[in-house]
């Protein structure tokens, strides 16, 4: 699914070059639910946003897909990420003035999808994430567990290839934590392709695999087993 070799970026900062990634060797299986841990400034967001194809590396190659990403224009990275890639923040990132149906619906709009179809797949994944019974509701009639519920339905709602999570629970409590990582555990085991920046070490427990960042270089990672293990 995504194959990195040594990737590199690099930002100037004024006269100031600073080296976010140094060298990344990566591979991401089809089926994988892959952790990434490390401090702050470890290079954890500036690789998923390579990941994602939000940004592009400044040395070194990255396949998503097959596709070699560094060969691609502006519109076609855009066309990757609208097909292929489902983003989830720790902010949420739903529109205010929307409701519940409205946000998921948004990426089937922007693809183009007929109105019938937008109406099925919308109920479809409101469904999956529990949140049928609040699709018109608007983000501030709703917890914040709800709410990423409705980012993870938007993520998905394109049938994307991979899933890509930045700290997905870091504005939750503790139970509503752990309701969105069995979601994302549930969401692995029917065969999503899942990668979750997290700084929560028992979140990183319940993932198949974690790799630990460290000044924009890969420090080690660890596999802590199979689906029918999680």
């Amino acid at each position: 699914m995504i194959k990195m070799e040594k990737i590199w970026r690099i930002f100037e900062i004024g006269k100031v070059k600073v080296e976010a990634l140094r060298g990344i060797d990566l591979n991401i299986k089809e089926g994988e639910f892959m952790a990434i841990m490390g401090p702050s400034g470890s290079g954890k967001s500036t690789l998923m946003h390579i990941m994602g194809c939000l940004d592009t590396p400044s040395k070194g190659s990255y396949a998503l897909d097959g596709e070699k990403i560094e060969e691609l224009d502006d519109n076609q990275l855009a066309e990757i990420r609208n097909e292929k890639v489902g983003f989830v923040f720790q902010s949420f990132n739903l529109l205010s003035y929307a409701n519940a149906y409205e946000n998921v619906e948004l990426p089937l709009i922007f693809k183009g999808v007929n109105a019938s179809q937008r109406h099925k797949k919308v109920l479809e994944v409101l469904e999956r994430v529990g949140l049928s019974d609040r699709m018109n509701h608007k983000p501030s009639e709703l917890s914040g567990g709800q709410q990423q519920r409705v980012a993870i339905a938007r993520a998905m709602v394109n049938d994307p290839r991979i899933i890509m999570a930045d700290e997905p629970t870091g504005n939750l409590d503790s139970q509503s934590g752990q309701e969105i990582i069995n979601l994302f555990n549930d969401l692995w085991k029917q065969g999503n392709t899942i990668v979750m920046i997290t700084h929560d070490e028992s979140i990183a427990q319940r993932c198949e695999r974690v790799i630990h960042l460290k000044d924009g270089r890969i420090e080690n990672g660890i596999y802590n087993g199979t689906k029918s293990g999680n």
